[in-house]
């Protein structure tokens, strides 16, 4: 029952998350949807990690189906809020879904796509169940993506994996882009080593305020429900969950930006719409990088 109510208090502190990141915390969202070429900076990041893999390096018009093209069919995990789902419909990727556990952040979401006209389905469920969530959609997916903060809220990745290897279709590819390993080690607090790196750690901690930078009133800002719940997934762990389920890894980086401010000292970089270490500090890697298909 321990991970249960772990994982209960983190639904809590995402329940609460949700409302500040749509009300200030993600920045104008009116402005996001009512532009309809605008694509968030994480997306842009996940897409180049995944457009090499994909067919003719885009999501629209690759498959043939009854002489019309048609694009890829995507699922988004941990989705969220919805603002990267929809840049990946805006993209051009086909029957999109979002799946994500918070139930206001799927209204949110909602709401979200309907101002931005976009057609996406969002599902609720538990990343490590999705495709008991989504029973009518096995083997349906062309692409699944998860990104920017996702596992480390998962207790263990091997239900994760094979539902994952469930959803996707024949040939499909799967894409991760998510905080590297080692900054659970360093607790998201400066260079020196604070936690334990492999997989089976926990890090439980009380969070007033979310990760975002603060816009609004503080009394906006601050969390409820402050209990939160992480796990370590090192590398060996990662990849050994995705190929039992049956997936073969094509691809894995490591990267010097990331989608938030994980460290202290990262600096906002506009021009990478994203935070970096700033000149003088030693070159880590801040985020990782996994492409993995089925065969």
């Amino acid at each position: 029952m321990t991970k249960q109510n772990d994982i209960s208090d983190n639904l809590a502190s995402w329940e609460d998350r949700a409302n500040v990141h749509a009300n200030g915390g993600y920045g104008d969202l009116d402005e996001f949807v009512n532009d309809s070429s605008a694509i968030t900076g994480t997306v842009k990041r996940d897409l180049d990690v995944l457009q090499p893999f994909l067919p003719q390096q885009s999501l629209t018009g690759q498959r043939l189906l009854h002489l019309q093209w048609t694009g890829q069919r995507l699922l988004h995990l941990q989705c969220h809020i919805g603002n990267d789902t929809i840049s990946w419909w805006r993209l051009g990727a086909q029957a999109v879904h979002g799946l994500d556990f918070s139930p206001r952040s799927l209204q949110h979401a909602r709401r979200l796509t309907k101002q931005a006209g976009a057609a996406v389905t969002y599902v609720e469920g538990d990343a490590r169940f999705a495709s008991t969530a989504l029973p009518d959609k096995l083997g349906q997916f062309d692409v699944v993506v998860t990104s920017a903060g996702t596992i480390t809220w998962l207790p263990d990745l091997k239900d994760w994996a094979e539902s994952i290897a469930d959803l996707l279709a024949p040939n499909g590819i799967f894409m991760i882009r998510d905080n590297h390993p080692l900054l659970f080690a360093l607790d998201n607090e400066g260079l020196t080593i604070k936690n334990d790196y492999f997989s089976g750690t926990e890090s439980s901690y009380d969070a007033d305020t979310s990760y975002t930078v603060v816009t609004d009133s503080s009394e906006k800002q601050t969390l409820t429900h402050q209990r939160n719940h992480n796990w370590a997934h090192d590398f060996q762990e990662i990849i050994a969950a995705l190929r039992e389920a049956g997936l073969v890894i094509e691809s894995l980086g490591e990267h010097q930006e990331t989608d938030w401010q994980a460290l202290p000292m990262l600096t906002f970089d506009r021009d990478k719409e994203g935070w970096v270490l700033p000149t003088g500090y030693p070159k880590i890697p801040l985020t990782f990088s996994l492409v993995a298909r089925k065969n």
